[in-house]
């Protein structure tokens, strides 16, 4: 059983308690599974116990039965790849690049945007920098120059 006293959250046994730090996922998920299949509670006094739904409950238990404690461990969200600055839209921004040194990142993606390809100014301005495209700018000497040059 978990109890919260104080802000700390304990497991509870007969013999005594184990204190649980408040981010650790897996073991929160696993005591959560504990109480609704082992202690009695059921699946939906459980879930609420711990803030998940019901069928949450059941997803965190089949993933745990599936693959075990390491099942319970939440997965990276967001994309998992680049669908705007795909390897063809990088290659046309290395092609305009090319053909016109002079080009800014407006008139790019703006050329990119008209052949269907959906891009921002931002996105193509992280490729120039990430390959290193940028346009070069006049070296200036900081050493003063005197009459005598």
């Amino acid at each position: 059983m978990i109890e919260i006293h104080n802000g700390i959250l304990s497991l509870l046994g007969p013999k005594g308690s184990l204190p649980v730090r408040g981010e650790d996922e897996i073991t929160l998920k696993l005591a959560m599974l504990f109480e609704g299949q082992c202690e009695g509670f059921g699946p939906a006094k459980a879930a609420e116990k711990f803030g998940y739904t019901r069928q949450r409950y059941y997803q965190i238990l089949y993933q745990f039965m599936d693959q075990g404690a390491e099942g319970l461990k939440s997965l990276k969200t967001g994309p998992k790849a680049n669908y705007r600055r795909t390897h063809e839209v990088v290659r046309q921004i290395i092609r305009y690049r090319f053909l016109d040194p002079n080009m800014s990142p407006e008139v790019m993606a703006q050329k990119l945007n008209q052949n269907g390809y959906l891009i921002a100014i931002r996105s193509v301005e992280r490729v120039v920098s990430e390959y290193g495209l940028q346009k070069k700018t006049a070296f200036v000497s900081s050493r003063k120059r005197t009459g005598k040059d």
